[in-house]
């Protein structure tokens, strides 16, 4: 039987593959549904932060075109380290499916509601809310992290007319010998 796949060794192979992209002048399609970086000592010991700055380095450092598609869950860290707007990504569409969090509103509400935890239809209200309030792609395109919220059988259209908008995207990082990728 195989083990799965350790996050670290993930992120890893991810940057590789931002950074073979980037080098050949190959754009980037990033879809994301990213429950965010689990917390918990194992992952902390196998380099989650690690590896997943190396994927935050590859995209940050990426100069050809990159469009991003949030189509379900996208929260935190992890949201931010794929190919966001933070990460100079072109152009970011989410569907209106797209849950766009610091965290999941369970967690949440169970973080800043704790003392009424023992109430479940308070705190079902209170994962309603903050549901309709912060867990959305609508409060997020507002603030400017996404450009538009589009509907999931549109995606090819509007991915293809921002690459094609692309085509002649020239952006250079600062000269230097090479960076200081995290290893």
């Amino acid at each position: 039987m195989t083990p799965p796949a350790q996050p670290s060794g993930v992120s890893r192979k991810a940057a590789r593959f931002v950074r073979f992209c980037d080098a050949f002048e190959i754009p980037i399609l990033t879809l994301v549904d990213v429950p965010g970086f689990l917390p918990g000592t194992g992952q902390e010991y196998g380099g989650v932060i690690k590896h997943g700055a190396k994927l935050l380095f590859a995209y940050g450092e990426a100069t050809v075109p990159k469009v991003t598609v949030l189509t379900r869950k996208t929260y935190g860290g992890a949201y931010v380290v794929m190919s966001s707007k933070h990460l100079r990504g072109d152009f970011n569409y989410a569907w209106p499916t797209a849950e766009v969090a610091v965290m999941g509103a369970k967690g949440a509400v169970e973080i800043l509601y704790r003392s009424e935890l023992g109430d479940r239809e308070k705190i079902a209200g209170r994962v309603a809310d903050y549901e309709n309030r912060f867990a959305n792609p609508f409060v997020a395109a507002e603030k400017g992290f996404i450009d538009e919220v589009i509907m999931p059988q549109s995606t090819r259209r509007r991915v293809a007319r921002a690459f094609a908008s692309l085509r002649t995207k020239k952006l250079a990082n600062p000269w230097k010998k090479h960076d200081n990728i995290p290893l």
